[in-house]
């Protein structure tokens, strides 16, 4: 799908989309030295339009800087109101928002302390990440070679660009073999997530998902967890085994780009009835209602443009 759109943010102005553009040399070229966020602006039933949990997603950016150890060089009140203006300049009443920090040129080798943190933030329309067919039917995985990153290999809890080959290698992976989406194991080979989203099983109207050391704690996915203890829906926050996955009832996976995402089969295995089951049309339902600003309850959840 072609990204684009008519400016970007770039260090506290609006430029032109095809000038926005650094040098080759930019540190984060050569080494990953990179974090970024997904975020989603929606069209409420309303009219207006609202960004989605904001505050929490510039805030996981601004702590995925200082896990990395180049601070954000920006506010969260200042990144907060960046992201707001980009939707309004580019008159966009739905669309996917990447806020970017990354270290610049200057000094070349791992060691770089004096290059600038360049910040950037884009945004473009953009559908379901994984197909309008995919939200209403399911998808079909496959669990990957590549096992995600263990905790003290790469920091986990954070985005950084660099972390994401681990995902780009599982995702190419499983798409040449002709699935939809990669599922991941831990380094001891239980189910951590897929390549960009979160995963939950469902097994006798009770929801497991890995714990959060262990993956990036999605913000969906919180929000998910959320929606459905409110829903009187027990929640586990639990490891468990590839075979869990297979013989579980339901299976689902949460993110930005993914929202709720059903999953139908994995390795060439039907989950539960190989279509979505009652209990994730229940949940994505119930997202499906904060977003388009529905449900009263979760308004503090969406921040009008």
């Amino acid at each position: 799908m072609a990204v684009r759109s008519e400016k970007i943010w770039v260090d506290g102005e609006m430029v032109d989309w095809d000038d926005a553009r650094f040098h080759v040399m930019s540190h984060a070229l050569h080494y990953g030295t990179a974090y970024f966020e997904g975020i989603r602006c929606y069209a409420l039933d309303d009219e207006r339009s609202a960004v989605f949990r904001l505050s929490e997603h510039i805030r996981r950016l601004r702590d995925s800087g200082h896990i990395l150890g180049t601070p954000l060089p920006y506010s969260v009140e200042q990144m907060t109101e960046a992201v707001l203006e980009v939707v309004r300049v580019n008159r966009l009443k739905e669309c996917y928002i990447r806020p970017l920090a990354f270290v610049g040129d200057g000094e070349m080798g791992l060691y770089a302390l004096n290059n600038p943190v360049r910040v950037i933030v884009a945004a473009w329309a953009w559908g379901a990440y994984l197909g309008d067919e995919g939200i209403k039917q399911g998808i079909r995985a496959k669990v990957s070679s590549y096992t995600r990153h263990h905790v003290n290999v790469m920091m986990t809890n954070s985005k950084i660009s660099g972390n994401y080959v681990n995902s780009v290698m599982a995702k190419h992976e499983v798409k040449q073999a002709g699935y939809d989406e990669a599922i991941m194991l831990d380094p001891e080979g239980c189910v951590s997530e897929a390549s960009g989203e979160n995963l939950f099983i469902v097994k006798d109207g009770e929801l497991r998902t890995a714990p959060a050391t262990s993956i990036l704690p999605g913000i969906n996915r919180a929000s998910v967890i959320e929606l459905a203890r409110a829903k009187g829906y027990r929640v586990h926050e639990e490891r468990f085994a590839r075979d869990a996955l297979y013989i579980a009832d339901e299976a689902f996976l949460t993110g930005t780009a993914a929202e709720v995402t059903p999953i139908r089969e994995v390795d060439d295995r039907m989950i539960g009835a190989g279509k979505p089951g009652p209990a994730t049309l229940d949940l994505q339902q119930a997202f499906f209602d904060v977003i388009r600003g529905r449900d009263e309850s979760h308004v503090h959840w969406l921040t009008p443009v």
